[in-house]
């Protein structure tokens, strides 16, 4: 009995090595506008592959993640389709865009802005609504998404515009800053990235300041991305710096030496989760029980030594 108690605390370990071995990685996927790729690095900013995609025509500012894939708005009316290993799923899965801009999802909806209209589109590529929005001002760059509204950033008039994920208008003047580009929305909480005035400010979903230089000194901040308590810059057009969500400075030049970045997806490295913590207590348990069982049956044999 006891034998085969262990052969399963052998394969409870194994599993439990499994269920933490398979966990998303954390990365930092950054476009190259110039090179057509998509760079792939880790969060202590080294090289994992500076083209993990390559041969791409024209990707721009759009790059957005769900589950384990990317998407890219390409050759500037096209969102590709790849996984975050690089294997393209569907080159294009959406064709005939007006122009791609930003990117944004929420929950199983893609959110795609060009130069005047919002569209929305399933994960598989196929039109809920195209056009969902129309008649944007101002050269709308970046978007990002709520599990109810999204939020436009128009460069050009200086403002964050604000609609339901149904495309009604909730407040076209939601945010007034000078040159929004890059925009992520966490909780009730926006940041926004200024290129004009080299800053990320920190606003409520509402409209409300809460600190409009929250992180000073940058030069023309592009993409924004978010994870966990850290935000993620595209700097100066060739680097990404990371700060936290306080405003404190992690890494002014956490990647260094890129070639005109555009869209930028941080993944962070996830904790422990209920999965795997279950699989560990399974094993100390069947430890114990391996453990204790040959003792109970050697204390209590009453064959001849």
């Amino acid at each position: 009995m006891h034998l085969l108690i262990r052969r399963l605390v052998i394969v409870m370990a194994g599993l439990a090595i499994w269920g933490t071995g398979t966990r998303a990685q954390a990365q930092i996927f950054v476009t190259d506008e110039t090179g057509g790729t998509i760079g792939e690095y880790s969060l202590d900013g080294s090289t994992i592959n500076s083209s993990l995609v390559s041969g791409l025509s024209s990707p721009g500012l759009g790059l957005a993640l769900s589950g384990t894939n990317l998407f890219v708005g390409t050759n500037g009316s096209w969102v590709q389709e790849y996984t975050t290993s690089g294997a393209p799923v569907a080159t294009p899965l959406i064709t005939f865009l007006p122009a791609v801009n930003g990117i944004a999802i929420s929950g199983s909806d893609m959110f795609v802005v060009n130069s005047s209209n919002v569209s929305e589109f399933t994960l598989s590529g196929a039109p809920v609504s195209n056009p969902l929005v129309t008649n944007l001002h101002g050269n709308p760059v970046f978007i990002a998404a709520s599990s109810s509204d999204i939020f436009v950033a128009n460069f050009g008039s200086g403002t964050v515009s604000e609609y339901t994920l149904s495309g009604s208008l909730v407040n076209a003047d939601l945010i007034t800053v000078s040159s929004p580009d890059g925009i992520v929305v966490s909780g009730n909480d926006l940041f926004i990235a200024s290129s004009d005035n080299g800053t990320i400010g920190e606003y409520t979903i509402s409209g409300t300041v809460v600190k409009a230089s929250l992180v000073t000194g940058l030069q023309a901040p592009e993409a924004l991305a978010l994870a966990g308590s850290d935000l993620y810059v595209v700097n100066d057009f060739n680097s990404i710096a990371e700060y936290t969500v306080s405003g404190s400075i992690v890494n002014s030049a956490l990647v260094t030496g890129l070639n005109s970045p555009g869209g930028l997806v941080v993944i962070a490295a996830p904790e422990p989760g209920s999965g795997s913590l279950l699989f560990l207590g399974l094993v100390l348990l069947m430890c114990t029980a391996a453990w204790m069982i040959p003792r109970k049956a050697k204390r209590n044999c009453t064959c001849p030594h």
